[in-house]
């Protein structure tokens, strides 16, 4: 027989519960959702611990790299997100709209889609916030945001850019498919043209390994960079999220080096109203997680 609940009896899942599950999954990883939720490692693998035993079930499979999601876990997943995204509906009816300016800066190697999710969802959940946004570079992000010139900016970097971390996104070498490339021939390039670690990696990736290269193209943009290799003109470096169908991944088999992956940072100024930036934050989290 199924016992009728009593009107003390705690439910299983609770708001606070729902929101790590979410986050672990959609990270993947246990201190990456940890950095992202403002918590020790510790203290989510606990919370996540009383969500499987409260329901009775395993949520995920620890694998090398991360945590997979079981069969149950992606069928609570589907049901999460739309649950956090309706209690944060609720509680936004009875906050103070946010009202000022924020100046934000992103990369330029996000992905157009990336970018369109964090403004669509900021600019409809604060319409009465003034926004200016630009995009490039991040090499002189820090020490705008240090100034004050920028409230909040997203940061890239090999080396960890500091701040709060976002995500870890895998660099790899990109053609146009169906181009074949001799292993005999100098590598044509196609670089960026600011002093960047885009324009200096694919350089030190091939002189690492005494594979001649030449410059075939150079851009002051990733927009400029992904038509050389969308063209078969060159061959040259992309943050995964911007492939395209028309390129194709190389690889060692190709005669090419393994690369780094680029970490992803949030930096906020001292000097910025709190509120601003933490609702920017949360656009950008959400956005780079869909």
């Amino acid at each position: 027989m199924i016992k009728d609940m009593n009107e003390n009896e705690r439910l299983p899942i609770d708001s606070d519960l729902l929101q790590t599950f979410v986050r672990i999954a959609e990270c993947g990883n246990l201190t990456l959702a940890a950095s992202r939720l403002g918590r020790t490692q510790s203290a989510i693998s606990v919370q996540l611990r009383k969500l499987e035993d409260g329901m009775g079930i395993t949520l995920f499979e620890r694998v090398a790299r991360g945590m997979n999601l079981t069969p149950a876990g992606e069928m609570l997943l589907a049901r999460a997100r739309p649950i956090i995204a309706d209690i944060r509906e609720a509680a936004s009816l009875f906050r103070e709209p946010l009202t000022g300016s924020i100046c934000v800066g992103f990369p330029d190697d996000y992905d157009d889609g990336i970018l369109e999710s964090i403004l669509i969802e900021f600019s409809r959940s604060h319409p009465s916030v003034q926004v200016l946004a630009r995009s490039g570079c991040t090499s002189g992000y820090a020490a705008a945001v240090g100034t004050g010139e920028l409230d909040i900016a997203v940061c890239s970097g090999l080396d960890d850019p500091g701040g709060e971390a976002l995500d870890v996104e895998q660099v790899v070498w990109v053609a146009r498919k169906e181009r074949s490339w001799s292993k005999e021939e100098a590598v044509p390039l196609a670089i960026l043209d600011r002093p960047c670690y885009w324009r200096d990696l694919p350089v030190q990736a091939l002189d690492a390994v005494g594979r001649k290269h030449r410059v075939a193209f150079q851009s002051s943009s990733f927009t400029g960079l992904q038509a050389a290799l969308r063209a078969g003109l060159a061959i040259g470096v992309l943050p995964k999220s911007c492939l395209c169908e028309d390129l194709d991944v190389l690889s060692e088999r190709d005669g090419f080096p393994s690369l780094p992956s680029s970490r992803r940072s949030i930096l906020v100024s001292a000097h910025a109203t709190e509120q601003l930036t933490g609702a920017m934050a949360e656009a950008i989290r959400n956005a780079c997680l869909e």
